[in-house]
């Protein structure tokens, strides 16, 4: 990925995000994962020149991309379960609001050093953070075949879990898995095609949420934001799967800490899925910080 060229991502659900969290001049804002930066733009000129917006995220790539320059803005790279320790570094107790959106950019998706898609064929890795040591090469190349099954069924919901991590085991003994293409044509091998999804979605998924870390890091986040977040404040996430979206909206079913915002999740208008399919699955669910 050149990070000189303007990010092709569309961050999904923009005029949502400002209708309901509604920032407000001079508060100060957390946008959880900046990717391309089009919801940390819409912040920071709604908190105006009296505020102020954090923007985190663990991908270096993707904070020079995006290529903030607002004078308001703060980048940095960290993942958001590290969300209390930055604050701390940069001198805040609480802040008003906090945004988080799950998804993985489209300029990270179409960037086939990362491995990320079964699209396009690269090399197995799909690391957000390349810091990191685990890979998806190393899980399928070396993990048994009940580990790569419980996580083929915990993180993608395989059915076909067990058959799946069969036949990896048995194809990695004559041949290690190198690339996307490697893998994939051994899922759909043995995964039939169902309601014109790609037999190889659930394996990829699980893979990524394993390799990054992905549910665990959103557990801690969830954790921390009544900490760091003031009272009154909004936290809004938005997800693109039900696991996600089921700890989401349990954490804030906690009446010690949260007020409730959207009873149902917000879901992108028709015009949005028609422009931007990716928002077809996105699901936005915000709370408020109750008083002290």
């Amino acid at each position: 990925m050149s990070p000189s060229r303007v990010p092709m991502h569309e961050s999904v659900l923009a005029e949502e995000v400002l209708r309901v969290l509604a920032p407000q001049p001079g508060e100060t804002w957390i946008d959880c994962t900046t990717g391309g930066g089009g919801h940390t733009r819409l912040i920071a000129a709604a908190v105006g020149s009296t505020g102020r917006v954090l923007a985190l995220d663990q991908d270096a790539t993707m904070l020079t991309l995006a290529n903030l320059n607002e004078p308001n803005v703060t980048t940095i790279q960290a993942n958001f379960d590290q969300l209390a320790e930055v604050l701390r570094r940069q001198g805040f107790d609480r802040v008003d609001g906090v945004l988080a959106d799950l998804g993985f950019s489209s300029d990270q998706l179409s960037d086939v050093t990362r491995g990320l898609s079964f699209k396009n064929d690269g090399p197995l890795d799909m690391r957000l953070n390349q810091a990191v040591e685990l890979t998806a090469a190393n899980i399928v190349n070396t993990w048994d075949e009940k580990e790569i099954a419980d996580t083929l069924f915990e993180y993608g919901e395989e059915r076909k879990s067990r058959w799946v991590a069969k036949r990896i085991v048995e194809r990695r003994k004559t041949k290690k898995f190198e690339t996307t293409a490697d893998l994939a044509d051994v899922v759909r091998r043995c995964v039939p095609a169902s309601g014109g999804l790609d037999p190889a979605t659930r394996t990829f998924q699980a893979l990524r949420i394993a390799v990054n870390d992905e549910l665990g890091a959103l557990e801690r986040l969830l954790q921390q934001l009544p900490v760091v977040l003031a009272a009154g404040g909004r936290a809004g996430i938005i997800s693109f799967h039900s696991l996600e979206d089921r700890k989401v909206k349990w954490a804030f079913r906690d009446e010690q800490h949260w007020d409730i915002v959207t009873k149902k999740p917000v879901k992108a208008s028709e015009a949005e899925t028609a422009r931007n399919p990716r928002a077809r699955s996105a699901k936005f669910r915000v709370a408020k910080r109750r008083p002290f």
